[in-house]
C-alpha cells in the first residue's frame, strides 16, 4: 500500500477546469504557477487540452515544450513528500537490487512506467512516473503480496533507460535472433535452402541437356516462355490498375474523420529508424509537429546507432518535446533497419505503430485514418499502408521518373491488390501495425534486406489482411543516379530473399493461402525481379534483330514465336506506359504522365541494379546498402503544402 504525507501548496488560483484534474494535478499546476514556470493563461490552456483529449497534465506539458517531464516530477516528488530521483540516475547515489528487478516482466513495467529498486522486507522502494498508477500497485502485489510500496518520483524517460540497462542483452538478442530461432522457416538467415539448391539445380541441368538434344527447338521454347510470362504479367498488374478502382479505402473519408473524437484517441508509437542522416533530423521534427493528432498520446522513438554520434548530438540539440524518446541501438550485425525496428519496438507504449524515414512527411490526418481504418475494419486487418510519393519530383528527370513509378506502385498496383484482398508486399515507410498483432507476428527480419515486403507476405500467411489508406506520406527521391542504383538494388534483393524464403514449401504455401493469392504473391515479387533480370536479353535479341537481321534469328523466332515474342514486346511494353500515364493523371501531374513515354530508358537502370542486387545476394545478402539522404535542393516544407493542397 502507498500512504503520503501531502505537503501544503499555495491557495488555487481561480482556473476553468482546474477542479476536474486529479487531485497531484492540481497541486502541480498551482505549483507551477506559483514559482513562475507556467502562466495563467498557459494553465487554462493546458488543462483544456487535458479534459478534452482525456489525456495527463504531465504528458500535455511536456509536449508542448512548457513544463519538462523532470521539472514536473520534481514538484510532483515535493507534493508528495518522497524522493525525486532523475538526476541520480547513473551516479553513484543510484543503485537498485537486479535480481528483484528481473521477477518483473519488462513489458508491464514499461505499460505501468515503473522500475522497480529493491525490496527490504515487506517494504518495496519502486520508481514511478505516477504512484497512484493501479498497474504499479497490481504489479508489485503480483510479486510481494501485502507489499508496502515506497514510490520514488522519475520520468518516462528514466524508465526507458533503466530497461534499456538493464535488458540490453536481451532485446538486442530478441531483435536479431528471436525469428530466427523461433520460426526458422521464415527467416532470410538462410538465403537458399538445400532442397531449393537441388530443385534450381535440376532445372539448369535439364536445360542444358535440352539444349544439347535440339539446340534451337529449346532456344524457341525458352523466348515463347519469356515473353508468354512477361506478357502474363504486365496484364496481371493491368488488372490491379483496373480492380484498385473498386478499392473502398476501408471506409476511411473525409466524412469519417469528422467524427474522430481527440479524447477517444490511443497512444501511438511511431519508430523512426535514423542512421547517419543528422541533417533530415530538423526536418523531421517539423514534419511530426504538424501530424493532426494530439501530441500527448504520441510517442515516437528515435531509433539511432550507439556509434553515430553526430546524429545523436543533432538529435540532442534540436530539444524535441517530451513525446520523444531516444534508444540507442548497440552495435552488432546485421546493421540493418528492421533490427533498429525490432530493438526498439519493447520500449513501444501506443495500441498501434507506424515507421517513417527520417526524411517522411506524412499528411497530417494520416494516423487518424489508420485509427479509423483499423476500427471499421475485420478484426484481421493486421496492417494499412499509407501511399508514398516524393516532394522533390520536379528536380531532375530520375526524380521525375521515380515519383511516377511510385504514383503507380501505391495509388494503383496496391489499391487493387487490397480490393482483392490479396497479399500486399509493404513499403519501407508509413505502414502502420495493430501493436499485439505484429508482436505475435514476431516482427520484422533483420536479415532480409526488404523487410517490409516479406511482412506483407507473411502476414497473409498467417492469415491476416493488409490494407491501403487514402493518405501520402512525402519522401525525397534520389537524385543521382549511383545513389538511387544503391537503393534499388537492395530492395530487388530483398524481392529475391522474400521469394525464396516462402518459396521453401511452394505446396504448403499454396495450401496455405490459395491458388489466387499463391498466383498473386509469385507473379508480384517473383515476376517484378524476374522481368528486371530478363529485359536485357530480349533488348539484345531484339536490337540484334533490328541492326543486323542475322539469318540465325530466323531459326529462333521461326513460325508463331515471332509473333507471340513481338506481340509480349510492343503490346506489354505500351500497357506499362499507358499505366504509369494513367497513374500520372491520376496525381494531376501531367508533365510526369508524358515522360511516362521514355519509361524503357528508366527500366534500364532497374536491369542494371537487379544485376547488381543478384550479385549481392550471392556474395553479401545481409548487406544493408545505405541511401544518401538531404541531397535535394527543394525546400520541402513550402512544397509539402502545396502537394498536399493538390492530392
Amino acid at each position: 500500500m502507498i500512504t503520503f504525507k501531502t505537503q501544503p501548496h499555495s491557495a488555487v488560483p481561480t482556473i476553468d477546469g482546474l477542479n476536474a484534474l486529479e487531485p497531484e494535478e492540481q497541486a502541480v499546476a498551482t505549483r507551477l504557477i506559483a514559482c513562475g514556470l507556467l502562466t495563467l493563461e498557459q494553465a487554462e490552456h493546458c488543462i483544456q487540452t487535458c479534459l478534452r483529449n482525456q489525456s495527463p497534465l504531465v504528458s500535455v506539458l511536456g509536449a508542448l515544450n512548457l513544463v519538462s517531464p523532470k521539472e514536473y516530477a520534481r514538484h510532483l516528488a515535493e507534493y508528495q513528500a518522497t524522493a525525486y530521483v532523475s538526476e541520480l540516475i547513473g551516479t553513484e547515489f543510484f543503485h537498485y537490487d537486479r535480481s528483484f528487478v528481473r521477477c518483473f516482466d519488462p513489458s508491464v513495467m514499461l505499460s505501468g512506467l515503473f522500475f522497480p529498486l529493491e525490496k527490504q522486507g515487506d517494504t518495496v522502494t519502486v520508481l514511478t512516473v505516477d504512484p497512484t498508477e493501479q498497474k504499479v500497485l497490481a504489479a508489485i502485489e503480483s510479486v510481494v503480496p501485502g507489499a508496502d510500496i515506497l514510490p520514488f518520483i522519475g520520468t518516462e524517460r528514466d524508465v526507458t533507460r533503466l530497461l534499456d540497462k538493464e535488458y540490453q542483452a536481451e532485446f538486442l538478442h530478441n531483435a536479431v535472433q528471436q525469428l530466427r530461432e523461433e520460426r526458422p522457416e521464415v527467416s532470410a538467415s538462410t538465403v537458399i535452402t538445400i532442397p531449393q539448391k537441388i530443385v534450381f539445380a535440376a532445372i539448369v541441368m535439364t536445360a542444358l541437356i535440352a539444349f544439347l538434344v535440339d539446340f534451337w527447338a529449346t532456344a524457341r521454347v525458352f523466348v515463347i516462355v519469356i515473353s508468354l510470362m512477361y506478357l502474363i504479367a504486365i496484364l496481371y498488374k493491368f488488372a490491379l490498375t483496373v480492380f484498385s478502382l473498386f478499392n473502398n479505402n476501408h471506409g476511411v473519408n473525409k466524412q469519417v474523420l469528422t467524427h474522430v473524437d481527440d479524447a477517444d484517441l490511443p497512444l501511438y508509437s511511431i519508430l523512426v529508424p535514423v542512421y547517419k542522416e543528422p541533417e533530415v533530423v530538423p526536418r523531421l521534427l517539423k514534419a511530426l509537429a504538424k501530424l493532426d493528432y494530439p501530441s500527448e498520446k504520441l510517442d515516437v522513438l528515435l531509433l539511432m546507432e550507439k556509434d553515430d554520434v553526430e546524429t545523436i548530438i543533432q538529435a540532442k540539440a534540436a530539444r524535441p518535446p517530451s513525446f520523444f524518446r531516444f534508444i540507442l541501438i548497440p552495435d552488432s550485425l546485421p546493421r540493418t533497419k528492421p533490427k533498429a525496428c525490432n530493438y526498439g519496438l519493447p520500449f513501444c507504449r501506443g495500441e498501434y505503430v507506424t515507421i517513417y524515414d527520417a526524411e517522411d512527411i506524412p499528411e497530417p490526418d494520416q494516423l487518424k485514418k489508420a485509427v479509423a481504418a483499423f476500427r471499421s475494419g475485420d478484426p484481421s486487418l493486421i496492417c494499412v499502408q499509407a501511399r508514398l510519393n516524393y516532394f522533390n519530383s520536379r528536380e531532375n528527370y530520375l526524380t521525375a521518373m521515380f515519383t511516377l513509378e511510385y504514383s503507380y506502385w501505391f495509388d494503383l498496383l496496391l489499391p487493387g491488390l487490397d480490393a482483392l484482398k490479396l497479399p500486399i508486399p509493404l513499403g519501407g515507410t508509413s505502414n502502420h501495425f495493430r501493436m499485439d498483432k505484429l508482436r505475435q507476428l514476431g516482427a520484422w527480419d533483420p536479415f532480409n534486406v526488404t523487410e517490409d515486403a516479406d511482412l506483407g507476405i507473411r502476414a497473409s500467411v498467417e492469415g491476416y489482411t493488409v490494407g491501403v489508406i487514402p493518405s501520402t506520406t512525402y519522401e525525397e527521391a534520389n537524385k543521382k543516379v549511383k545513389n538511387w542504383i544503391r537503393q534499388r538494388s537492395r530492395w530487388i534483393k530483398g524481392y529475391m530473399q522474400t521469394w525464396l524464403v516462402h518459396n521453401r514449401d511452394p505446396i504448403k504455401l499454396f495450401r496455405t493461402i490459395g491458388m489466387k493469392a499463391w498466383l498473386s504473391y509469385n507473379l508480384f515479387i517473383g515476376g517484378t525481379f524476374a522481368i528486371f533480370l530478363i529485359n536485357p536479353i530480349m533488348w539484345a535479341l531484339f536490337a540484334t534483330w533490328l541492326l543486323f537481321q542475322p539469318g540465325w534469328m530466323t531459326q529462333l523466332f521461326a513460325g508463331a514465336v515471332w509473333y507471340i515474342a513481338i506481340f509480349s514486346l510492343v503490346v506489354g511494353n505500351l500497357m506499362a506506359m499507358m499505366m504509369n500515364t494513367i497513374a500520372g493523371l491520376q496525381r494531376k501531374q501531367y508533365r510526369l504522365a508524358l515522360l511516362s513515354l521514355t519509361n524503357p530508358l528508366y527500366w534500364m537502370l532497374h536491369s542494371v541494379a537487379a544485376y547488381v542486387g543478384l550479385w549481392q545476394l550471392i556474395t553479401k545478402p545481409f548487406y544493408w546498402e545505405k541511401t544518401d539522404h538531404g541531397l535535394t535542393n527543394v525546400d520541402a516544407e513550402t512544397l509539402f503544402d502545396k502537394e498536399t493542397k493538390r492530392v
